[in-house]
């Protein structure tokens, strides 16, 4: 099992407990080793800076505990902000007729790189209505979730 997977899995019920879901978890860094959880309310109500320090205790001592990470690092929590990143099957059913700007991992339609709504979030792939259409392009791309390398919301400010 990976760190992250550890992690997840030792934080996840409390988390929800207290009302919050885990929305990403990352572990990086060379020298200076950082575990980022971002977490959202259950509620859809934004997060504030209390949430962060609420859910970063709860977070500190469960790890600790568990003794899940032995080497030193620091702990982040944060919100998803704006541009929340779509890390799970089910944020894609959750954002349907949201726009999206979404990577690949493998060419389809002659590029790597969209924006456009999820029309439709199905079992083993999405339909993304693109914003620009390029000329013979399809009207819809269908995109496999194992071909997503990343994907946020899209915020047109």
């Amino acid at each position: 099992m990976s760190l992250i997977s550890r992690v997840e899995e030792i934080i996840a019920e409390p988390l929800k407990d207290k009302g919050y879901n885990i929305v990403r978890i990352q572990y990086t860094g060379l020298n200076r080793k950082v575990l980022q959880i971002m977490i959202e309310r259950i509620d859809d109500v934004a997060i504030v800076v209390e949430d962060c320090a609420k859910a970063s205790r709860v977070i500190s001592v469960l790890l600790d505990v568990n003794d899940t990470i032995s080497e030193a690092y620091v702990l982040e929590v944060s919100s998803p902000g704006m541009d929340r990143p779509l890390t799970k099957i089910s944020d894609y059913h959750r954002f349907v007729g949201k726009m999206i700007s979404l990577t690949t991992y493998e060419l389809i339609g002659e590029r790597k790189n969209f924006q456009g709504t999820i029309e439709a979030a199905l079992d083993d792939h999405i339909r993304l209505v693109p914003a620009q259409i390029k000329t013979g392009e399809p009207e819809y791309f269908d995109i496999p979730y194992s071909d997503i390398r990343s994907a946020s919301l899209y915020i047109d400010l």
